[in-house]
Order: C-alpha cells, then structure tokens, then sequence
C-alpha cells in the first residue's frame, strides 16, 4: 500500500536532509503510528505521501501509483484516496456539521443524490448523527475533530493520514477520537498516526515506527513501550 524505498528529501536552504534514505513498507489496512521529536522529519513524509513535496532521491510508490510517474495533474486524483486530518480542524465556520462534510464531496462534483446518501452515514461512524445541524462553534474540541475526520473518509479513500489529531484535545476527547481511527481501521482503510501521546502508543499497541533526525531509528510491531 505505502513504499518508501532510500527516500530522501534535502531543502535548499539547508544541507542537512529533512528525511535520510528512509525505507518504510506499510501494508493495505495497517495502522501504523509515526512517533519522534518535533523536527525528526514525520511533516516531511506526510508531505511526501501527499506529494505536496517531492523526494529528492529514492522511490515512493502508493496504492499501486509510482511517484517517479505520477504527472500533475494527476495528483487531485491521487489525493482523493489519501484522507488527511489536521490537528487544528481546518473546519469551515460558517457551515453546519452536515455542510462542513459534504462540502468535500461537492467539490469533486459529486451528485445530490450521492451526497445525501452519504454524509448521513459517514456521521454516524463518527457518532455525530444527532450534531448535524450543529454549527462548529457550537461543538467540543473533540467533536469538532471528529467532523474533521468524517470529512477526510467521506470520499471512502484507501489511506487516512491522521496528523497529531489529538494534539488540542482533553483525554477522553483525544481516546473518542482514536476509537473512531481504529473503527475506521476496521472497515478496511490504512491509518498512519503521527503523535507525542504516549499513552496513546502505549495502550493501542500497534507497529510504531519512530524517525529521529530524518531517519527510522526503530521499526517495531505491537509496542508497548514508548519514550519519548
């Protein structure tokens, strides 16, 4: 599903490469956590994986699509199977729970018919049915986050990237917010986590892999041990 193989990835303004010779093979419905120091490089690779930032060196292939390949104006494309989520929400003020999600459907041109078909069932996998109508500022920091996460699964994509979700959140917003990741994980769709909560790592016991100065350090399955 995700292959990195020797990538590298240098800025201009700086010699020291923001992500050195790493390689990474994340299999189809894994969930998989990103963990290091701020600065390590895991902005780098989400970037990377978004193709918002092109490799220097090395090979990225994902869902099947080589990235030494792949032309502009198919990335649009290529991001419609890559849901992304932030940790500041990124929600649209002035639209209600229902319009926030299906805004991500209207703008790749989806019919009516499929939106109503669809936000409804995709709220009810965030436990958000009866917020529909709700505007943003009328939520929790974890509800808020969670319409974010519908938003980015609403066009069903293959792989979920979830960027420091809990990042703002309280714990019980921050573990209602893993369930639903893990619950996504479930239906079939690859989640890649990136966080600094260790209780998080610990208790899910997943595949960590961790990056310090631009480099996998430590590539484990099931941990539970995390320091940070």
């Amino acid at each position: 599903m995700i292959l990195l193989d020797r990538v590298s990835k240098t800025y201009e303004r700086s010699r020291e490469a923001s992500l050195d010779r790493i390689s990474v093979n994340i299999d189809a419905k894994e969930f998989v956590i990103v963990i290091g120091q701020s600065g390590a490089g895991k902005t780098t690779l989400l970037r990377l994986l978004t193709r918002e930032e092109r490799q220097t060196s090395g090979k990225i292939v994902v869902g099947g699509i080589d990235y030494d390949k792949l032309k502009d104006r198919d990335i649009p494309h290529l991001r419609r199977k890559i849901g992304v989520v932030f940790q500041d929400f990124k929600l649209l003020p002035n639209k209600t729970v229902y319009e926030n999600v299906a805004f991500a459907l209207e703008i790749v041109g989806a019919s009516n018919r499929e939106i109503r078909r669809t936000v409804p069932r995709v709220l009810e996998i965030v436990n958000l049915s009866d917020k529909s109508k709700n505007m943003p500022n009328e939520l929790s920091g974890g509800e808020r986050q969670r319409v974010a996460i519908a938003r980015a699964i609403v066009r069903q994509p293959r792989i979920l990237i979830a960027d420091e979700p809990t990042g703002n959140l309280d714990p019980k917003n921050a573990w209602d917010v893993i369930r639903i990741l893990e619950k996504i994980n479930r239906y079939g769709t690859t989640v890649l986590l990136t966080t600094h909560n260790q209780a998080i790592v610990n208790k899910l016991k997943k595949r960590v892999i961790t990056i310090a100065q631009g480099k996998v350090v430590s590539d484990r399955k099931n941990a539970e041990y995390y320091k940070d």
